[in-house]
């Protein structure tokens, strides 16, 4: 093995998670599960990354019990996995199984789709969605939906949540999170960005509330706060909750949840100490400084302020980030970049590194790094194609002919 990528291949510990390195699949939606229930290619595909040696599997978005959970036209209608009822707990109780005897570790990603969901879908198209404010977002920026979504969903005015009714999301991920770990799972994994659920409570664009739920940066964080805890009282102190955010949202791709570091640690620093152990920094690029001043990245923001482990992803088995590569992209190139976030894994700016489509593509990655064998080139047809609609600031649409994978969830 090349010296340099020693760090990546580093066992992890952190209290009842052993890990034998560094290298984390990153959550990818891919909607093959009827009826939200795990087949056996499911876990097949799952067990095949562990046995090319990922330390960390981090499970495609999965539905917590709460009926607007899930939804959506394509991959994330019904045949999103969800973690409630005896047949998809017994079909997660098999990957895991199958995870676990090929020497990986893995987590669910507990996933509300929140203001994203579209109306009259999945599993109970009767529900309606929940908002927290009642709106989508703004609709003047650049967003990554198609016109047919935003006509659909987002410029259909909902009400605002009642207290209740975020209590019961609020129980919904707790609930989740103690079958999973029932299941084997070795921690649980929180879907926190992407303007799904979480985040729509997060980011200011969602959440115009100012009852204990809104307010301020600070006091938009009251809802992750409180699904930490729940969790954490459904699961006990010792297994590893795993939190994903982003400053970018589906809604908005240049949002920002925090302008400063100062900002940052004041809406991660309660959320740590509410039970998180490990923040997933969800950026474009892996290595983009997050704040002037500094050349750290968003997971290193993210350790320093909060004092806890850090997780970065972001174009790391690319040669260029998750929205610009086209054909010419590819793993093949990208070894530059492996060698690059290993020396910032040396150097303690985080602790875990995701890779998203280089896994998606080619499930030997790994060994291949280890090895030092020849990457494969980029098959674009290894991933969902997608459309995105880049939306200005003056309401005019343009569209972009490209691809994005299923990354995003």
């Amino acid at each position: 093995m090349d010296p340099r990528l020693a760090p990546l291949f580093a066992p992890f510990s952190l209290r009842d998670l052993k890990l034998a390195n560094r290298i984390v699949m990153a959550p990818m939606t891919r909607g093959y599960s009827p009826h939200g229930v795990p087949t056996d290619e499911v876990a097949a595909y799952y067990r095949r990354r562990a046995e090319a040696g990922v330390g960390l599997i981090i499970t495609e978005g999965v539905g917590v019990d709460h009926p607007a959970a899930l939804g959506g036209s394509g991959v994330d209608g019904d045949n999103a996995p969800h973690m409630y009822g005896s047949a998809a707990l017994d079909g997660w109780r098999h990957v895991v199984d199958e995870i676990h005897a090929a020497g990986g570790a893995v987590m669910p990603q507990l996933w509300h789709q929140g203001v994203m969901r579209e109306m009259g879908t999945g599993p109970h198209p009767e529900v309606a969605s929940v908002r927290p404010s009642g709106i989508w977002g703004p609709l003047d920026k650049t967003a990554m939906v198609s016109p047919d979504y935003l006509a659909n969903i987002a410029q259909k005015p909902g009400r605002p949540m009642t207290d209740e009714e975020v209590v019961d999301v609020i129980e919904a991920f707790a609930r989740s999170a103690r079958w999973a770990m029932d299941v084997g799972f070795d921690g649980i994994a929180i879907h926190g960005a992407h303007g799904y659920m979480v985040d729509d409570f997060l980011w200011e664009g969602t959440n115009q509330r100012n009852d204990r739920w809104g307010g301020d940066h600070i006091g938009r964080a009251a809802f992750a706060v409180e699904l930490i805890k729940a969790i954490r009282r459904e699961i006990g102190p010792e297994p590893v909750i795993n939190f994903r955010f982003s400053q970018w949202k589906q809604q908005d791709i240049h949002a920002r949840l925090a302008e400063t570091p100062e900002q940052l640690g004041e809406i991660l620093g309660p959320i740590a100490d509410a039970g998180v152990d490990i923040f997933d920094a969800s950026q474009r690029y892996f290595d983009k400084a997050e704040f002037a001043g500094s050349p750290l990245n968003l997971a290193g923001w993210a350790k320093k302020l909060t004092g806890k482990a850090g997780q970065t992803v972001g174009g790391v088995g690319l040669s260029s980030g998750v929205y610009d590569s086209r054909k010419d992209g590819g793993s093949g190139a990208a070894l530059a970049n492996v060698h690059k976030v290993a020396e910032r894994l040396a150097d303690g700016e985080f602790d875990l590194v995701g890779v998203g489509r280089a896994l998606l593509h080619d499930p030997a990655w790994p060994r291949r790094i280890r090895e030092g064998d020849t990457l494969l080139p980029y098959d674009e047809a290894s991933r969902h194609v997608l459309t995105l609609n880049w939306r200005g600031k003056n309401g005019k649409s343009r569209w972009l002919a490209g691809t994005t994978p299923r990354t995003d969830h």
